[in-house]
């Protein structure tokens, strides 16, 4: 059975011969393949390597292409708040925000996503996954949700300012955002794209109130527009944290797969998001992968899976960190390997 049969199948409540497992590997994946991250950021070819590496060698179900929180940023508005690393993620520098003044957001203008920048070399290097991994891999495009890239324009603590200080900007960006990303995930699917990832990180940081005004109606636009135009695309969703008092409204979204952080509530997530909604992730990524042993990840792949029923993706929480033992990651893909969607008893 191929990935992207398993997972549809997953989704759809059919029989499947194992777990799906999707665990979030970017840092990871680059060290794997002995690929400084900046290198991994920045040439779509080096992704594509570290990627179908870490997929021949440890047996995940996708090549994933979220990388780091600059590429839509840098192509709206230049370089001038990314701060780069040699071996971690560029990250944006507040204190040089790209939409420090508020009045620029009037003169940015939605990105081409071919236009030669950084969003196409994601485009670029989903090409090359396809291309080299053949029809039945899942490949997940990524977009940023629009807090996340509203946060990265205006800087985080600024736009969490704004939803008191000048609601209407606050919209006004966020609608702008929603906007980049519908522009940028046709080319993605086009290159060969079955899933799109949507990130809004910064979403747990927000309430009920101020996500059901703010947050909710663009993610929504986003995601219709989506599967409007792509129907057999697949949609995930990923929001960083403690989203627990959210799912109410996140349920009503057309989502596929709901990949849960290790601080969210589980069981509450799958109560609120619905009995057959897929539900991935939770496995912690620090006291888990990052600090246990192969045993205990194999334990908390069981536990979410328990919770979770027959309607589930084993993956971590969030991304895994790249110091992460391996034989880890390995226990992670044993549990996937070893059980079917009905199936939690222990296996080891």
């Amino acid at each position: 059975m191929t990935s992207i049969e398993r997972v549809r199948r997953t989704i759809r409540g059919e029989p499947v011969d194992h777990l799906a497992a999707q665990p979030m590997a970017m840092m990871f994946s680059s060290k794997h393949a002995g690929i400084p991250f900046i290198d991994y950021t920045k040439d779509g070819r080096k992704m594509a390597e570290a990627q179908l590496k870490l997929v021949a060698d440890f047996g995940l179900d996708c090549l994933l292409t979220c990388s780091d929180p600059a590429r839509e940023v840098i192509d709206i508005a230049g370089d001038g708040s990314v701060d780069w690393f040699t071996d971690q993620g560029p990250a944006i520098n507040e204190e040089r925000a790209a939409l420090a003044d508020k009045l620029r957001l009037r003169s940015f203008k939605v990105p081409d996503p071919l236009n030669g920048g950084r969003m196409h070399d994601r485009v670029k290097s989903i090409e090359l996954m396809r291309r080299t991994a053949g029809p039945g891999m899942s490949i997940v495009g990524w977009i940023e949700g629009p807090l996340a890239l509203a946060a990265e324009l205006r800087g985080l603590n600024t736009i969490m300012l704004d939803f008191g200080d000048d609601p209407q900007f606050a919209h006004d960006l966020l609608a702008f955002c929603a906007d980049v990303a519908i522009a940028y995930a046709p080319a993605q699917i086009a290159a060969g794209a079955d899933t799109m990832g949507m990130s809004d990180a910064a979403a747990g940081l927000i309430g009920p109130v101020l996500y059901e005004e703010f947050l909710w109606p663009q993610q929504r636009r986003v995601l219709e527009t989506i599967k409007r135009h792509h129907p057999d695309v697949l949609l995930r969703q990923h929001m960083c944290g403690r989203i627990d008092k959210l799912y109410p409204k996140m349920a009503e979204l057309p989502v596929d797969i709901y990949e849960i952080d290790f601080p969210a509530n589980l069981a509450l997530a799958r109560e609120k998001l619905g009995p057959t909604r897929t539900l991935a992730g939770n496995v912690s990524t620090i006291t888990d992968l990052l600090e246990g042993t192969p045993e205990k990840v194999y334990e908390a792949c069981r536990r979410c899976h328990e919770t979770c029923g027959q309607y589930f993706i084993v993956g971590a929480g969030c991304e895994l960190s790249p110091l992460t033992p391996p034989e880890n990651v390995r226990a992670m893909l044993a549990y996937a390997r070893e059980h079917k969607p009905g199936e939690f008893g222990a296996k080891r």
